[in-house]
């Protein structure tokens, strides 16, 4: 698929996917007229991508870590600075996960507070 179609299907600019092309994270092969032409899998590739940033990974450490989640074992990634780092982000990611988790119950908790205000006033 063309880059255009890509862009609508997975909901980002076509300037983004070339910034990720730039980055290193996507590889469209080129076609004779120089159009980039993505497979299938870019899709879900995209929203890996877009997955990892939101949760604020940098793209340096997306770039190293995409090929071990589209492979079934990465023996092949089992450099110790590698391993070190990827543990790292990982509890960082926890750690937001953490806050995020709490945040949204102290949320959910304020929600059924107020509905339950609320009902009682119209009972009222």
């Amino acid at each position: 698929m063309r880059i255009k179609e890509l862009s609508e299907r997975v909901g980002v600019s076509t300037r983004l996917l070339r910034y990720y092309e730039e980055q290193g994270l996507l590889a469209p092969r080129r076609e004779e007229n120089g159009y980039r032409c993505y497979e299938e899998a870019a899709v879900e590739r995209v929203g890996q991508i877009r997955g990892l940033l939101g949760a604020g990974l940098t793209t340096e450490i997306i770039r190293e870590v995409l090929p071990c989640l589209a492979a079934a074992a990465c023996s092949q990634y089992d450099d110790p600075d590698f391993v070190r780092r990827i543990a790292a982000e990982r509890d960082r990611l926890r750690e937001r996960v953490t806050v995020l988790t709490r945040n949204l119950n102290a949320l959910d908790d304020y929600l059924s507070a107020v509905s339950r205000g609320a009902s009682s006033a119209d009972a009222a």
